[in-house]
């Protein structure tokens, strides 16, 4: 019987290219798919990214703390206002003290610490914050500065929609409003007594009930047995 003679392939068929022609089409093609995306092959971030990655995960950390919302420390140098690596230097007489009134917490620095450490954990340090800040402002000499100073503290704490707005009365915000027609040392008095008011009659009473405040206590009464 005749055969047909088989078919030849035609040209440009998936028959094997040669090796040297496949070594030029993956050399041509790498840098190009490289560049396509956009230096994500392994190991090779750009810096930008890698910064990118650390800030993410400084910021899961901090959500994680936000998101336990825990009023308790077990490292207390967190909480130290002026040289952090320092050993805390608390005796349990200082820290049973600041249950004796609220003043005396806040004439204390490892009390105003621990008291602002609880406020964050509240989200209401701006209240503590700006009483703080009527403190320094009425210790101000210059009459250059006064002004400049009383309207800063206005808007940053006082004014309808300041970033850090503490929770005071109507009349209260507008008899400071109308102080700042003429600042004086005292234009922010008022607003500062209800401040504190309001902190010593409702946050006070809770961190003294917290776990920042039984811990540190604890810690203290370690250190001594």
């Amino acid at each position: 019987m005749h055969r047909e003679p088989a078919d030849t392939a035609p040209q440009g068929s998936n028959q094997p290219c040669p090796s040297s022609t496949k070594s030029h089409v993956v050399t041509t093609l790498l840098p190009a798919a490289r560049q396509s995306l956009g230096g994500h092959a392994a190991g090779t971030d750009t810096p930008l990214e890698r910064k990118g990655h650390r800030q993410n995960r400084g910021m899961r950390t901090r959500l994680g703390c936000l998101s336990h919302k825990s009023d308790s420390y077990n490292d207390f140098t967190a909480i130290l206002p002026d040289k952090p690596n320092r050993a805390l230097k608390l005796s349990t007489e200082e820290a049973t003290r600041w249950a004796d009134s609220f003043d005396v917490l806040l004439s204390h620095k490892y009390g105003l610490a621990a008291f602002r450490a609880f406020l964050k954990t509240e989200f209401s340090e701006e209240n503590l914050e700006f009483w703080l800040a009527c403190e320094d402002f009425k210790k101000t000499r210059s009459a250059a500065k006064l002004a400049s100073k009383a309207q800063r503290i206005f808007e940053e704490f006082i004014d309808v929609q300041a970033p850090r707005e503490v929770n005071i009365d109507f009349q209260t915000r507008e008899l400071t409003r109308r102080n700042m027609q003429e600042p004086s040392l005292s234009c922010f008095d008022q607003a500062q007594g209800k401040v504190h008011s309001l902190m010593e009659k409702d946050s006070y009473p809770r961190f003294l009930r917290s776990k920042i405040y039984t811990d540190l206590l604890s810690q203290t009464q370690r250190r001594l047995s």
